[in-house]
């Protein structure tokens, strides 16, 4: 058929992995091996984590926005954007997905992470939105979650990070995203649900939702990936 056209297709559950609580660095690294590893037939997986405390810069991030980083590691990665805090009490959500097997392009994958915040928090009873040209979910202006997605080989890596229960404070030590004065919040300043169990099976219920609702046709699907010819494109990463 001419034109766009997009399939209702089975739902597909992927494999959810509990990292528990891990440095960033290794977890980094074995995203990266999965991902240049993985074959035609390799299945999908969600790899779920709680870091221990991390700034990461994206690849061209200015480091000034660093203010004041003391004790706590900086690691530079392969992502887009700018400078982000990872901690304790973050719940932090990595699909390692096959998008052109998925008929899923960049956007609507990141569409997928941003909505599914947004839905698991409509389920506490939190009003939550995106910004336009400010990527990750807000709450009363200031942000709640940030998200990002690194392409390679047609393959994403890199993901969701939700704010539950943690010291907020690092935040002030950065500007969050590359933006200054930029205000952050969290589960438990809201009133809503805290437990890291519980948080990451809702928002995982919503996300599997999501992913497996609509995809769209797989030329489509590869239009957009002859578009970043080298299969690595860093999209719409903590800007």
């Amino acid at each position: 058929m001419p034109g766009s056209t997009t399939r209702r297709l089975r739902p597909v559950s992927r494999l959810v992995r509990n990292l528990g609580r891990a440095e960033y660095l290794p977890v980094w690294q074995a995203m990266q091996r999965f991902t240049d590893e993985r074959t035609a037939e390799t299945a999908d997986e969600i790899w779920v984590v709680e870091h221990e405390p991390v700034f990461t810069l994206g690849m061209n991030a200015d480091p000034a926005h660093v203010l004041d980083a003391g004790d706590i590691p900086v690691v530079r990665v392969d992502r887009g954007g700018q400078v982000t805090y990872h901690g304790p009490g973050q719940l932090v959500v990595y699909p390692l997905i096959d998008l052109r097997r998925a008929g899923l392009g960049v956007r609507d994958l990141v569409t997928a992470l941003e909505q599914s915040t947004i839905d698991c928090l409509a389920g506490y009873g939190i009003s939550a939105a995106t910004r336009p040209k400010a990527p990750g979910v807000y709450v009363g202006g200031r942000k709640i979650a940030s998200v990002g997605i690194r392409v390679r080989r047609g393959a994403s890596y890199h993901g969701l990070a939700l704010n539950v229960a943690m010291d907020l404070a690092p935040f002030e030590r950065i500007n969050p995203c590359g933006y200054e004065g930029l205000a952050m919040t969290q589960l438990a300043a809201l009133g809503a649900p805290t437990g890291m169990s519980r948080v990451a099976a809702d928002l995982l219920t919503e996300l599997q939702r999501l992913l497996s609702r609509i995809r769209h046709d797989p030329a489509e699907t590869r239009a957009e990936q002859e578009r970043n010819r080298d299969g690595s494109q860093p999209s719409r990463l903590h800007r």
